[in-house]
């Protein structure tokens, strides 16, 4: 039996977005996987604070913060937040052209209160009362703290939320040395979202790293996303597989789709790709 490595995303893939809790039936199907001697890895853009719920499950390890926070078997073999210098840089020219930030720590998230005071000041507007309604469910549930509680920590990233695409050109030409913007499509709020990822890493290197670690060939790699920002990642993998529910831009890229992450989409995948 040719052992695998198999990395899955969490939101939108392994759980419903913002969810800590996987279907029984994903959580059989990495049992079963690691009983026939694969290793499960989980590849997500959370970090460490934010995927450790997860870590009770058994997994062999984790890619976290979109490649910048790496550990297999219990060691941490990455660990890449950004300086002092790119972090000041990034969060003053997006601060300036008035884009909401989240910086992403290795323990604990910090959020922009003033995309929440943005959202209630325009609450009859479209689905921004939704929308308001919707973030402060992910900030609950993923323990996402105000800005003015952060002090300083590292940051591995830094989300984005703006009111428009034009509010990115000038932050993307300030940073794009230093940084790659993962830009969503603008989401059905009239919202667009994104991520501001060091150049250094990403979903695709993280998994290249994991296999230098354990000395296996990428040929043996298995890659599970929904979404763009799994791009790299998927490119990466020997096999890649898009949810159901995921991104039709991913799809196509993708080797196969399988279902939904509530309707057993993880589980049937592993059975037809002979991992269980």
């Amino acid at each position: 039996m040719e052992r695998k490595l198999i990395f899955l995303d969490i939101d939108g893939t392994l759980t419903e977005p913002g969810c800590n809790e996987p279907p029984e039936s994903a959580l059989r199907a990495v049992e079963l996987a690691q009983k026939k001697g694969h290793k499960v890895f989980l590849c997500t853009g959370r970090n460490y604070g934010m995927l450790s719920p997860l870590l009770k499950y058994g997994f062999d390890g984790f890619i976290g913060s979109s490649g910048g926070y790496i550990v297999c078997d219990g060691q941490v073999i990455y660990d890449c937040p950004m300086t002092e210098e790119q972090k000041q840089k990034a969060m003053k020219v997006l601060k300036a052209n008035g884009v909401f930030r989240t910086v992403e720590c290795r323990d604990g998230s910090y959020t922009d209160e003033a995309f929440k005071d943005f959202l209630r000041q325009n609450a009859g507007k479209g689905g921004n009362s939704e929308l308001l309604r919707w973030r402060e469910q992910i900030e609950s549930s993923l323990d996402i703290r105000p800005m003015a509680e952060y002090q300083g920590q590292p940051v591995y990233k830094i989300v984005i939320m703006s009111q428009s695409r034009e509010q990115l050109l000038e932050p993307e030409q300030a940073l794009w040395e230093d940084f790659a913007f993962c830009i969503q499509d603008m989401d059905s709020f009239g919202i667009v979202n994104g991520e501001v990822v060091n150049r250094k890493f990403d979903k695709g290197r993280g998994v290249e790293r994991i296999c230098h670690h354990l000395k296996m060939s990428l040929e043996s790699t298995v890659a599970f996303g929904d979404s763009m920002n799994d791009k790299e990642m998927m490119e990466t993998a020997a096999l890649s597989i898009c949810m159901g529910s995921g991104s039709d831009r991913l799809k196509e890229m993708a080797d196969d789709v399988c279902l939904p992450p509530g309707q057993d989409g993880i589980y049937q995948a592993f059975l037809k790709h002979h991992l269980i």
